[in-house]
């Protein structure tokens, strides 16, 4: 009876252990399928929100969808401090290893861009990159004194050799960056333990990565990409529409033709179009602003500007109002975007092409209205003067003529004009036609 027992319980024993296996297993392969991707996202430019949300909403995506890794190729001269922050927060607390790449040759990690190498779990590089150059700047071309410009240098050092010391790398390096604006290049970077690896494109990145160990809340992760599918994680049209707008000759451009679509409207009430053009083209280019550093008195000297030029159509200033409005609307732009950082500063060739195109644009608005105001009038009494008719009848001195098709009466300042006979308009008195015959 006993040894039944026996037999009985190594079976469920037996049988339970087996069941744990297959579910232990199968659960072990469902885990590697669904981590078997690789998600990669690429940016190009600077740092600001609609980065930010792009890069923060594909890592939450690649976490919720199981991927292994997720790969940021970037190449980027810096940005916003609030933005990188946003990124470095979710790169840090990821649950997936997450990899910085500076890529492709040619390309750069500055400014903000070494705040995210540096918290990303690995860092590596392509050949021809550098790193670099994280010594914190004012925006807006706002000028802020030594004490306060130590306080912001400050707190840049203690966070990014707090992210440095989080990732086990080069924390006077780091440092160095943001105090001495220090840079490397790919070979130096790997040398000084700023990053982990160098790799010449996505690919070789991806076999470089196979077997290497990933620590995330203590818990070791060995990476398996032999195997693993890259998916491009790529901007959404709304996002790569946000993004082009944080272009500051963009924001620019949309200025312009806001005002120049408003003045038309005002000019010519009812024509609908360019006010709806216009206005629209306002809404973006003051979205626009809202991410770029925008210097308020360059955007009042602009609006002076076009005000002289309207008030040059309606007032005869024999161009005073039109050489004032140039350089008003030239000076206005040089301030509009007055920033330390260059890519948030529109192309001077922009600006010197736009200030010469509304000059000539402007210019030629008031050459036609001084025409308009010299030319001969070509209709109603004034027109008539010069013009030639015939007599109805005979002017001895008073009668009456055929002219453009009407009849008037007339006065003859020459003696007597016989009907028929041709003459010539001299002066318009009221209802009364002066003539002298031809």
């Amino acid at each position: 009876m006993r040894s039944a027992l026996r037999v009985i319980g190594r079976f469920i024993f037996l049988k339970a252990l087996v069941i744990n296996l297959i579910l232990l297993f199968g659960s072990r392969v469902t885990a590697l399928e669904n981590r078997n991707e690789i998600w990669l996202l690429r940016f190009s430019g600077p740092i600001g929100p609609v980065v930010a949300r792009y890069i923060v909403s594909g890592i939450e995506k690649a976490q919720s969808e199981k991927a292994q890794l997720v790969i940021l190729a970037m190449d980027t001269p810096g940005g916003l401090d609030e933005s990188m922050r946003e990124m470095v927060k979710t790169i840090l607390n990821s649950k997936i290893p997450i990899i910085g790449y500076v890529y492709p040759a040619g390309a750069r990690a500055a400014s903000a861009g070494v705040f995210i190498m540096m918290a990303s779990h690995i860092a590596a590089m392509a050949p021809g990159t550098n790193i670099g150059a994280a010594h914190p700047v004012a925006m807006g071309g706002k000028e802020i004194d030594s004490v306060m410009q130590d306080k912001v240098t400050n707190d840049a050092v203690a966070y990014l050799k707090s992210i440095a010391h989080q990732r086990k790398r080069n924390e006077d390096w780091a440092e160095k960056a943001v105090r001495q604006s220090v840079s490397a290049t790919e070979n130096e970077a790997l040398k000084l333990k700023i990053i982990d690896l160098v790799a010449r494109s996505i690919e070789e990145l991806i076999q470089a990565l196979n077997n290497r160990v990933v620590s995330i809340d203590d818990q070791k992760i060995i990476l398996s990409t032999t195997a693993a599918k890259i998916k491009n994680y790529d901007m959404s049209p709304t996002q790569r529409f946000l993004f082009l707008l944080t272009n500051p000759n963009i924001a620019y451009i949309l200025l312009l033709l806001g005002i120049y679509g408003l003045f038309f409207e005002l000019q010519n009430p009812g024509a609908i179009f360019p006010g709806v053009i216009g206005g629209i083209a306002l809404v973006l280019a003051f979205y626009s602003f809202q991410m770029l550093p925008v210097n308020y008195a360059g955007l009042a000297l602009i609006i002076l500007g076009i005000i002289m030029f309207i008030l040059e159509i309606k007032i005869t200033s024999y161009g005073l109002l039109t050489i004032g409005g140039i350089t008003s609307l030239f000076l206005g732009s040089l301030l509009l975007f007055e920033s330390p950082l260059p890519f948030f500063r529109p192309s001077i060739v922009l600006l010197i092409v736009a200030a010469v195109v509304t000059a000539l644009f402007f210019a030629l608005i008031v050459g036609l209205g001084i025409r308009a105001h010299l030319r001969k009038p070509t209709t109603g009494k004034e027109g008539l003067v010069g013009a030639i008719g015939i007599a109805s009848e005979d002017l001895n001195p008073s009668g009456t003529i055929m002219v453009e098709g009407e009849l008037w009466s007339a006065e003859s300042v020459s003696g007597l004009i016989e009907k028929g006979e041709k003459v010539k308009v001299l002066e318009v008195k009221g209802m009364l036609l002066k003539v002298e015959k031809v």
